[in-house]
């Protein structure tokens, strides 16, 4: 991957190859905290994927003492926000966007993944682990709501008990527990984490990137709108070109 320069970017680090862009949380200083240059410079990441879809993976910062992926938001600023903040979603949007781009998105997640850490994280299509991770969402201790897609999302991924005990309980999650709920679909030594990710991103690389962007918009598409929405998506992909290349190849492979 090339790296891109560390002077256009404030809070992450940039690695970028042919089909994936590798995305650091980089505000070590407050555990990756997610303020609002983060916000702006994550933005300028989905415009970037929305123009060229790649799979993004995103994660955290490695230190000595162990790594992050984010605590949440940065409490300095949520305290100064105020109704018209709440209602502009300043978070919410740009996990949407997230969750939305055309490609997979990979979380890679180490250490604390708290708050709208976690929501970040939610909004991902695969989340892998180590066995440090913490994921839980705090906000109601601090008088807030989780309202950056956890109060949703999270049901939809680990069920409605446990969900409402993250949620309204305070209860945090620990690697095995993520694990078991499905929350994380394996866990890997922090050394190995990266080395994870890319390995999942080599599996969806190998696979046609148009189907696999149809295949993701179809999976998210609302209930009443299916199928209609899988019909109308097959029958683009029933006319590209990877589609008889891929098949010929396949049926030619089967003939040796």
């Amino acid at each position: 991957m090339n790296r891109q320069p560390e002077a256009d970017w404030q809070t992450l680090i940039i690695e970028e190859s042919a089909d994936r862009v590798l995305v650091r949380l980089n505000r070590p200083e407050v555990r990756n905290a997610i303020d609002q240059q983060m916000v702006d410079e994550l933005h300028r990441v989905c415009a970037s994927l929305e123009a060229s879809p790649k799979i993004l993976i995103l994660t955290g910062t490695q230190q000595e003492r162990g790594g992050f992926f984010a605590s949440g938001a940065d409490i300095a600023q949520l305290r100064e926000r105020r109704r018209a903040d709440a209602l502009a979603g300043i978070n919410i949007k740009l996990f949407i966007r997230i969750a939305q781009l055309p490609m997979p998105v990979i979380a890679a997640l180490d250490g604390y993944v708290l708050g709208g850490g976690a929501e970040l994280a939610f909004a991902a299509d695969f989340r892998l682990g180590t066995p440090s991770i913490k994921i839980g969402n705090p906000e109601t201790s601090l008088g807030i709501l989780a309202a950056a897609g956890a109060s949703w999302r999270l049901r939809e991924l680990v069920g409605e008990p446990l969900a409402k005990e993250v949620l309204l309980a305070g209860r945090v999650l620990d690697a095995q527990e993520s694990l078991a709920a499905g929350l994380v679909s394996a866990l890997h030594p922090p050394e190995e984490l990266i080395a994870a990710a890319n390995a999942l991103a080599d599996r969806i690389a190998a696979q046609d990137p148009l189907a696999v962007q149809y295949t993701k918009s179809v999976f998210h598409a609302p209930a009443g709108a299916h199928p209609e929405a899988d019909m109308e998506a097959q029958a683009v992909l029933f006319e590209a070109p990877a589609k008889f290349e891929r098949m010929t190849a396949f049926l030619e492979r089967k003939k040796k």
